[in-house]
């Protein structure tokens, strides 16, 4: 979605929306019945962008990209485009489904692991008892690669008949999904979630808020899976640094 409030960070295009802008849009495209894809774009991804075609052409062709990283929102003032809001996965998600619950919309919830999906759909409809969840899904490991499985969920999904899709699969897998199927599924809106089903079943516990206000719910997130994320923060991020620096000798 191209209009004037989009700038151009490092290479990623960004929707610079508040998190009630962004509902009004996704609403008024649920009402178009044209798939699109809604993704949030943090450190990680302006990284992906910049170094795989792939990525940025899968990012250049959402049709929504809001901010999800204090970071992004730090280097963009400096360059001189500040960034409204910051929107979380987890906070969006939940809003939306406030929303569809009142517009009478129904939402699939795709991805994480076993039985994490429906977690968090019984935990949305007891948080939203009116919204209408019209299936829940954890595809195996290694789904992308297997063409059966690819046509079940693609069958699957065409056929809930939803309006919303919700994939927390990670980034790029979920995002590389959204982009090569949703017109074999064809539902209105998909979105690019990480790890916010995990988040509202509580199988991942969030930052406290106060975390999350100043930016450190990364830091947070590395204490509960060092394992997995601690290179991805402590020696991967470094390369926006770089990426920065070359936009500010060159910003004007």
């Amino acid at each position: 979605m191209n209009d004037n409030r989009t700038i151009d960070f490092l290479g990623a295009r960004i929707n610079n929306y508040s998190l009630e802008e962004l509902e009004e849009h996704i609403f008024k495209l649920v009402e178009t019945k044209t798939p699109s894809h809604v993704v949030g774009v943090n450190v990680d991804q302006v990284l992906k962008i910049n170094k795989d075609r792939y990525s940025k052409e899968i990012f250049d062709n959402a049709t929504i990209v809001f901010t999800d990283g204090k970071p992004i929102m730090w280097m963009a003032g400096w360059l001189g485009t500040p960034i409204i809001e910051r929107t979380t996965g987890p906070d969006l998600m939940l809003e939306l489904c406030k929303g569809a619950a009142l517009k009478g919309y129904r939402v699939f919830l795709l991805g994480a692991g076993p039985g994490v999906a429906k977690m968090a759909a019984d935990k949305l409809r007891n948080q939203v008892p009116s919204l209408i969840v019209t299936g829940t899904y954890s595809p195996p490991f290694g789904f992308e690669k297997d063409d059966m499985e690819l046509n079940k969920i693609n069958e699957m999904l065409r056929a809930s008949c939803s309006d919303m899709l919700f994939v927390g699969m990670g980034s790029p897998k979920q995002d590389i999904f959204i982009y090569e199927n949703k017109d074999k599924y064809n539902i209105p809106v998909s979105f690019s979630m990480g790890a916010a089903i995990d988040f509202i079943a509580g199988n991942v516990k969030r930052a406290p808020r106060w975390m999350i206000a100043i930016g450190l719910e990364w830091f947070y997130r590395v204490l509960q899976d060092p394992r997995r994320l601690w290179k991805r923060y402590f020696i991967d991020a470094w390369a926006i640094v770089p990426l920065f620096l070359h936009a500010c000798r060159h910003k004007d």
